[in-house]
This record gives C-alpha cells, structure tokens and sequence, in this order.
C-alpha cells in the first residue's frame, strides 16, 4: 500500500489569503498547503478520502489515471466542494464515481449538487454512485476500510483504517471505544491544528496524549493551519516518530 498526502492544511489552505505571516510569505514548499486530501493505491486500485476544492490540481500534480472510489469524513467544504471535477474519470472509466459517506453527508452531497441528482440531468455533469457508509467496516474492491467515530466539536464525522494505517482529519475528541479500533497501527495520520487550544481540531498537545496511548509506529500531522509554526521550525520541536506531514509526501507500507 502506498498513501500520498494530497493536501495538508486547514480549510482556507496556507498561504492564506491576504495574510503576510512568516508562515504564509514562507519560501519552503513543505509550507505550501492545499486542502487535507489522502490517496490511497492498494492492488493497483486508487482511492482517495475527501475530495475538497483543490481536488482537480491535487489529481493533476499526481498524475492519477484512475480512480476506483472517493471516501468522505464529512460535509465541510473544504472536503466535498471538488467532487464535480470527478467528470473526467467518468468519462475514462466509462462508469459512476462510488462516492463513500455516512447518510447526513449523502444528503449535503444531494443539496449542495443537486443537478447530478435533478430528474432532467444536464449533459456532461458528473455522475457519483452514493454508498452509505455505517460504523462497521466495509469493502470496496477487495480493499476493507474501518470506520472510526471521531468527533468535530459537536458534529460527528468519520476517520479511516486501512490495514496498518489510520486516517482522521478534523476532530478533536475519540471516544475510547473508537480509539481501540487504532490500536496496532503503524501509520497514524491525524489533524493537528495548531499549538493552541481549539474549538473543533486536535493541538500538538492532545495529538500527543493519543500518540503515547496508542503507540504507532509513526505519527503524521496534518490539516495544519500557518498558526503552527513553519516546517522547519516545527520539526525540531516534535518527539521522536512524530513528523509534520506535507502536500506529495509518499508513505509505503
């Protein structure tokens, strides 16, 4: 298995606009976030978790030929708001895009897009096969992947497990049951916001408390806002194990 990290930041991405913080005027690419975005290639297949507003530009820089399906955490827009560039893979493929989402989401897909849904479809609009995804794991193509519940301040969302990796952006609290379904992990990906305390993200200090508790092999930040600090200067401050990840970082398992 091999996972790309699509995008790293927040939602407005860093820079951000009209700001001039160190971080933002930063000249390191590894400060240069697109929106969070995880590709994954299992068996040859490719999957990707959220599809945000930078999703045509990250399927370009990535040159991703194929697509076998599209998982989402929830209905924010800096995770959906790309799904309608999905046309072209339905034209290559021949086929609908299976979009993967709990059924709250399912519906924010139908509201926000409804043309793809409208009775009289418009020609060339995208076409997306909503699976509903429940707390048990499933299989798409031979490939199971493990819900985890995770928490969004009061809005409930999802994380993912592939085999030895574990996938969960935009949460700030795991209820314990869940955080059992990490255990044995080798490679944690997980949104981590800011030093500071946050409303609805995990800091640096609560990442740290799930990373000694569960015990990964390695732990990767992400959705990262310019309020952490530039790359550089973060990395020398993370423990052991514990990296700042960045948009084309390339895991293999």
């Amino acid at each position: 298995m091999k996972a790309t990290l699509l995008g790293t930041g927040t939602s407005q991405g860093v820079p951000v606009v009209a700001c001039e913080c160190d971080v933002c005027t930063s000249k390191n690419k590894k400060d240069k976030r697109l929106r969070s975005s995880l590709l994954l290639n299992i068996n040859d297949k490719n999957f990707v978790i959220d599809a945000g507003p930078d999703f045509r530009q990250q399927m370009l820089r990535q040159k991703v030929k194929t697509l076998r399906a599209i998982l989402l955490t929830h209905e924010h827009v800096d995770h959906i708001f790309g799904l309608d560039d999905i046309r072209s893979y339905n034209w290559v493929q021949k086929n609908h895009m299976e979009i993967f989402a709990e059924e709250r989401v399912q519906k924010a897909i139908k509201r926000i897009f409804d043309y793809v849904f409208a009775k009289y479809k418009y020609p060339g609009i995208p076409k997306m096969e909503l699976r509903e995804v429940e707390n048990e794991p499933f299989a798409i193509g031979g490939v199971t992947f493990l819900p985890i519940r995770c928490w969004h301040h009061k809005l409930p969302v999802y994380g993912y497990r592939v085999g030895d990796l574990t996938y969960i952006t935009d949460t700030n609290f795991i209820e314990e049951n869940e955080l059992e379904k990490i255990a044995g992990t080798k490679i944690l990906i997980i949104n981590c916001l800011r030093k500071e305390k946050h409303l609805s993200h995990f800091n640096l200090k609560e990442v740290l408390e799930i990373v000694d508790q569960i015990k990964p092999e390695q732990t990767y930040l992400t959705h990262i806002s310019h309020a952490f600090g530039k790359y550089d200067d973060v990395m020398k401050e993370l423990p052991e194990n514990v990296f700042m990840a960045y948009d084309g970082l390339t895991l293999e398992l």
